[in-house]
């Protein structure tokens, strides 16, 4: 069996993955550094989130920006709100957009609980309705993606066009760091950091043993053959909807983690070609591996943060390029040549009665 499809190997990987990026800031004292990984951490849910939905549930979201950027405003408004006081509860830009008194809109975010309550319950419930009233329509492949991505396009007017609650395209900056109780969360420190990568690792185990379950398998059931599921009697439309609401749950999560980290939100958050840059990371780092999509983000973020001022405008054309070439030789993404790796190591495990690995013959659930 090839150690690649091992199942106490693939938990080992992530032990190990996670184990080490726990210790990064014990070696490194570099504040900024340390700020810039955590930000890494919140594109790697966000690759998760797309692996999920699109490498497991053969769902293309290229819309996955709405529930990251709901997430992301609702956090901000929150941070915003503690920053307010009872003689002064308007944030400075409305006051600038001649509004008189608080918007109805903002009031549960005086409340920091409240407010990160619905920074997690909106998007979410968002996927819910959308993907149901789509899933229920049998609204799926490219139609489903362009939809997504029309939805996108219509948030992203929405957020500009209502400019004295969002101060439109110059965003939100909360002027302090979040605060839990008595506890403020310094952006630039190691606790920040943790805190991130405990949310990435607890998304990527709950992820983990999604696609083991019994629910899992049959997503992936219905990723392959859609029709087939349902005339087993299986509500195909009600797991499309779950794993995508799901999905948007992650996003969401890591929408708030952006804001924490970066203190800013702004309608770039909806821009479609930042929702479009996270089905490259997944599907260069492999969509149909949970690891290897958050791999695939670290890899391609980093790489931006380190060649994007050499390459400058053109980076958009190169990280393209890479991508139809790892599509079109590499489909299963750069941890596919881990698995290939890995299979050439165990090439003289058992082999099935006709010569072909039992592997092939019972596939496992997904990495």
């Amino acid at each position: 069996m090839n150690l690649y499809h091992k199942v106490s190997a693939q938990w080992l990987a992530y032990l190990v993955f996670f184990v080490v990026l726990a210790a990064v800031p014990l070696a490194v004292s570099d504040m900024f550094l340390l700020n810039q990984l955590a930000t890494y951490g919140v594109f790697g849910m966000l690759a998760l989130s797309i692996s999920l939905c699109w490498g497991f549930g053969g769902i293309l979201n290229l819309g996955q920006g709405i529930p990251f950027g709901l997430g992301a405003y609702g956090m901000a408004m929150t941070m915003q709100m503690q920053s307010q006081d009872a003689a002064n509860p308007m944030p400075p830009f409305m006051l600038n957009n001649s509004l008189d008194h608080l918007p109805l809109l903002w009031v549960p975010f005086g409340n920091t609980t409240v407010g990160i309550v619905l920074s997690l319950v909106v998007p979410t419930l968002f996927c819910a309705i959308f993907g149901s009233l789509m899933f229920r329509a049998r609204v799926s492949g490219p139609f489903f993606a362009i939809m997504t991505l029309a939805m996108l396009s219509a948030w992203y007017t929405l957020i500009l066009d209502i400019q004295p609650y969002t101060n439109g395209v110059n965003g939100i900056t909360p002027p302090a760091p979040l605060k839990l109780g008595d506890l403020a969360i310094d952006p630039y420190s190691a606790g920040a950091y943790w805190l991130v990568l405990a949310l990435l690792a607890g998304a990527t185990v709950a992820a983990k043993l999604m696609t083991r379950s019994r629910f899992g398998l049959v997503v992936q059931a219905i990723r392959n053959d859609a029709e087939r599921v349902r005339f087993l009697g299986y509500n195909v439309a009600g797991y499309e909807t779950a794993i995508y609401t799901v999905s948007g749950f992650f996003a969401a999560v890591a929408g708030c983690c952006w804001v924490m980290m970066t203190q800013y939100v702004s309608p770039a958050q909806f821009d479609t070609t930042f929702s479009l840059s996270m089905v490259i990371w997944a599907g260069i780092g492999g969509r149909m591996s949970l690891l290897g999509s958050i791999l695939g983000a670290f890899l391609i973020q980093s790489a931006q943060s380190y060649l994007g001022d050499t390459f400058l405008n053109t980076w958009l054309l190169v990280l393209g390029a890479f991508f139809i070439l790892v599509v079109r030789f590499l489909p299963k993404g750069l941890i596919g040549l881990l698995e290939s790796a890995l299979a050439r190591l165990s090439a003289g495990s058992k082999k099935g009665g006709n010569g072909v690995s039992a592997h092939r013959l019972f596939p496992q659930p997904g990495e």
